[in-house]
């Protein structure tokens, strides 16, 4: 006799469950979905992630934004994009990518303090980076009641990130008087 409820075990389950996600899923959601501990759970997930890519499978389970999700692999993206590309390329502009990555660097940011940093008015380019999920507001600045902005676990997710301290280093793409030229900026 098992003691194992009737019905899929762990693996099936969890398979299921990542299948039908649209974001990724914390190992305390999936432990409480399938009634399981959360350390069965997790080495169910690295588990069945190192039996993915051991297989050479067209798609990788990774831990990304607090979770885990299925992900095409590195390897399949220009078959998949040929795929799913209807002529139609959202791609973000020049001025988005700077916004969103002074954002992502100084946050909590206000929209005053991005356009210093900038040097130009980025009011629409915020909106554009809110209405595409990828930042969002985070408060007010209690000096000034500016709202305040931050990047959102899609944005993680995007990045392919599991937490902020994983972006790379700014140092070596700075100049070296980086700090003379904030100053004179204020």
């Amino acid at each position: 006799m098992t003691d194992e409820a009737p019905g899929p075990g762990l693996r099936a389950g969890l398979e299921a469950i990542l299948l039908v996600v649209d974001e990724p899923v914390a190992e305390t959601t999936l432990a409480q979905a399938l009634e399981r501990p959360v350390p069965e759970v997790s080495a169910a997930l690295r588990s069945l992630a190192a039996e993915y890519t051991a297989q050479g499978r067209g798609f990788d389970l990774r831990e990304v934004a607090g979770g885990w999700r299925f992900y095409t692999r590195a390897g399949c993206a220009a078959l998949v994009e040929r795929f799913v590309r209807d002529g139609q390329q959202a791609r973000l502009t020049q001025a988005a990518l700077e916004t969103l990555a002074v954002v992502a660097y100084r946050q909590p940011v206000s929209r005053a303090r991005v356009a210093a940093i900038r040097g130009v008015n980025s009011d629409g380019v915020m909106r554009t980076l809110v209405a595409r999920g990828l930042v969002e507001e985070a408060g007010t600045d209690p000096e000034g009641q500016a709202l305040l902005y931050r990047t959102t676990s899609y944005f993680l997710e995007r990045m392919g990130l599991r937490e902020l301290e994983e972006l790379p280093e700014l140092a070596p793409f700075l100049p070296d008087d980086v700090e003379n030229l904030e100053e004179q900026k204020q």
